[in-house]
């Protein structure tokens, strides 16, 4: 088996591939006061859980936005798996070509959702994700990447809302009934829901506007997705969780 991780600033993505198939998934903290110990205790348990163990890794493949993390984690994959993991930079192979100005700062997140997209649903596709911050990617038809957008993160701008205005509550973000709130929590759900889906809309319409490809799929993937694109008055042609675990896949293919 497989283990593919995809570290992000809020959440740990771990997925078990064996064989061709991702056969069960978890997601952990990213909590950076854990040491490498901690950690390979939390992945002992959650294998042990489905029946495996430290020695059925055969490899192990990383995507990280964390540098803080990549260390510790590392450090635990060499320590309790003996293999040396294989991290995703524009540098290895990937399958699709990135045409960025400077590929070494396209984060390894959008590298593996722009790998999965493609050869999953093909191109001309964009991809959002909806994660700490929601990043847009353009992959066209021949698998090139040619840049996107970076916006904030659905609950990055609720936490700035609350910790900018103090009377303002933290609030759940659910869908309101209606986009005229009748509380000041209504209010908020409203603004941010409604707010960030005209934003995600927006940014879409100008891509495809601005590529020329009409019949791009949209891609939605990341914590959020579904409560924004649920609602999108761009209809998103897939809603996708795994992803960023689906592009792990295919690298580690092509680089093992």
């Amino acid at each position: 088996m497989v283990l593919l991780l995809d570290i992000g600033n809020t959440n740990i993505k771990i997925g078990v591939l064996e064989g061709s198939r991702i056969v069960t998934t978890w997601r952990i903290a990213s909590d950076h006061n854990k040491t490498a110990d901690e950690f390979g205790m939390v992945f002992m348990d959650l294998m042990s859980s489905k029946g495996y163990s430290f020695d059925d890794v055969e490899g192990i493949i990383i995507s990280s936005v964390a540098p803080a993390l990549n260390y510790t984690i590392e450090h635990m994959c060499r320590y309790y798996t003996h293999k040396k993991p294989i991290m995703v930079t524009s540098r290895i192979k990937l399958g699709v070509n990135i045409r960025y100005s400077v590929p070494e700062e396209l984060g390894a997140d959008r590298i593996v959702n722009a790998v999965a997209a493609y050869y999953e649903y093909g191109g001309p596709c964009i991809t959002v994700d909806f994660g700490s911050a929601t990043t847009f990617g353009y992959i066209d038809a021949d698998g090139n990447f040619l840049g996107g957008a970076i916006a904030p993160g659905i609950k990055s701008s609720a936490e700035a809302l609350t910790n900018t205005a103090a009377k303002l509550p933290r609030i759940e973000l659910v869908r309101p009934g209606s986009i005229i709130g009748k509380t000041t929590v209504q209010n908020m759900q409203a603004g941010i829901i409604y707010g960030f889906q005209g934003l995600v809309d927006g940014i879409i319409t100008e891509m495809i506007s601005e590529a020329g490809a009409p019949d791009v799929k949209v891609i939605a993937t990341g914590g959020m997705s579904e409560l924004v694109a649920q609602g999108s008055r761009r209809q998103f042609d897939i809603v996708d969780r795994a992803l960023s675990l689906k592009g792990l896949k295919k690298i580690y293919e092509l680089n093992k």
